[in-house]
């Protein structure tokens, strides 16, 4: 009787295993049988540009960079957009020329790096954008600060051209080129301050310059850290996407590849998104914690102060991490943290069933904080001496270890369709050609913040959570304004 026991379990055992592993295999088959399924790969997925900078080039210095860039755009317009004249039926794809998404219809090619000299400059500004975008993203404050600095506007490595160079490009490289930039900046600014406004995966890249140098008892090099939406914690699937790209490798499957495969009908940001682009990402902010975990708080203390502007509500990289991995490990100098609330609104509130500001309110202890953090809320406005309503104003509420929260009213409010900001919102503001809300006179140009196209589901290319997510920040001026304050600020105490 006990040996048929021992028997019987042995073969349940045998038998589950064998089950387990086969629900294992026919969900690994499914997955790259979803994956394999989705649209076919263009020209602008599998061309492969061998101008794109590479680490074994080798270059000493930015100006190589700029010719190499030279020849980048070149060779694009050789390998794609002589081969794309006949697509007449693809109005909205950014490689066919005379398209409405064709860059060339803009006055000014954001898709390149750009400098803008001016002898009258008071400080440098290097502005370095996010993941899959282009200069274009930091168009709006170079702008702004046309008039009083000396401007770099940085285009990484495998940005700007085609979304394959996003297959294959490493942080390392986009680090390598952000440093020539920076000491070509130095250089020339012979004295002068210089300051970096960087988004995202740009801010990581910026944060991550300084620390290796500080980590080398090197000296910092910015005067002041300026960071929108930055890439400092991601989620954890982020660390498991490169198998997806080296499965599809060893089976001869290009579109395993990629996260999305989509029509490119942004001028200046890729809509399909490689897989190495989101594990670069994630190695880049795994390296930065690794060398805030070794530099010691004098040699943090060296970092310039850090300004940082991050929505609550942000499904591209954590808000939480940014306050856990970057401004609780900061050393204690005046930092600061402003964070946009969603629209509280009654409608909005009704409907929306994760409130993103849960999770950060255990970390939001005054008493307890090294740094200045604002948040920009509704206003509250009183009906009688028992209700409040919340109203679309806003205002900001500061708050300082050693003081009581700080309401100030701003002269702005949220747009009644508007229930939260996104992580690509920040850098626009309503006034975008591209990405605000406001058509203006036709130019024959695509405007993607005005697009509206409704229908039945599942007819359309484009997935609807892309189209329905904000893409301007109705409180950019707000921003611009901080960022003054603090450049000013800093400049003083020099």
């Amino acid at each position: 009787m006990k040996t048929l026991l021992i028997s019987s379990t042995k073969h349940l055992m045998l038998a589950i295993t064998y089950g387990v592993l086969g629900i294992i295999v026919a969900l690994l088959f499914t997955g790259i049988w979803f994956l394999n399924s989705r649209p076919e790969l263009s020209l602008w997925h599998t061309t492969q540009l061998s101008s794109q900078y590479h680490h074994d080039m080798h270059l000493t210095d930015f100006e190589q960079y700029i010719a190499l860039e030279d020849e980048l755009f070149a060779e694009m317009e050789s390998k794609v957009f002589t081969q794309t004249t006949e697509l007449t039926h693809q109005p909205l794809n950014r490689y066919v020329p005379g398209s409405y998404s064709d860059p060339q219809k803009w006055p000014y090619d954001w898709n390149r790096s750009f400098e803008w000299q001016s002898p009258q400059a008071e400080f440098g500004l290097l502005l370095i954008h996010g993941m899959s975008d282009s200069p274009y993203s930091m168009s709006h404050f170079a702008q702004h600060f046309k008039p009083k600095a000396h401007i770099l506007g940085l285009r990484l490595p495998g940005h700007g051209t085609l979304p394959s160079g996003l297959v294959d490009v490493t942080w390392q490289e986009m680090a390598e080129v952000v440093a020539l930039a920076t000491e070509h900046m130095r250089k020339t600014l012979a004295g002068k301050p210089l300051y970096v406004v960087a988004f995202s995966t740009g801010a990581a890249l910026a944060l991550n310059h300084e620390l290796e140098a500080l980590s080398r008892n090197k000296g910092a090099s910015y005067a002041g850290l300026i960071f929108i939406s930055p890439a400092i914690g991601l989620t954890p699937v982020a660390a498991g996407a490169k198998w997806q790209d080296r499965l599809g490798r060893f089976l001869g499957l290009e579109k395993l590849s990629w996260n999305a495969i989509q029509t490119e009908y942004d001028p200046f940001k890729y809509n399909s998104f490689a897989v190495n682009a989101g594990d670069v990402v994630y190695q880049l902010a795994v390296r930065n914690q690794q060398l805030l975990n070794k530099l010691s708080l004098e040699q943090k203390a060296q970092l310039a102060d850090v300004l940082t502007f991050q929505s609550v509500a942000d499904d591209t990289v954590s808000t939480p991490d940014v306050i856990i991995g970057l401004y609780q490990r900061l050393a204690l100098k005046h930092n600061q943290l402003v964070l946009f609330d969603i629209n509280r609104m009654d409608v909005n509130m009704a409907l929306i069933t994760n409130d993103p500001m849960e999770a950060l309110k255990p970390l939001i202890v005054p008493k307890q904080m090294q740094y200045e953090l604002t948040i920009v809320q509704n206003q509250h406005q009183r009906i009688n001496e028992h209700t409040l309503q919340i109203i679309p104003d806003v205002e900001v509420v500061r708050y300082r270890a050693d003081q009581e929260p700080y309401h100030e009213p701003l002269s702005l409010a949220w747009p009644t369709e508007v229930y939260s900001l996104s992580h690509v919102a920040l850098p626009f503001p309503a006034s975008d050609e591209i990405y605000g809300p406001y058509k203006g006179e036709p130019n024959y140009r695509v405007h993607i913040g005005a697009a509206a196209i409704r229908g039945e589901r599942g007819v359309f290319g484009v997935p609807a959570a892309e189209t329905l997510r904000q893409k301007w920040n109705p409180f950019f001026p707000y921003m611009i304004e901080r960022i003054e304050n603090y450049i000013e600020a800093e400049q003083s105490e020099q």
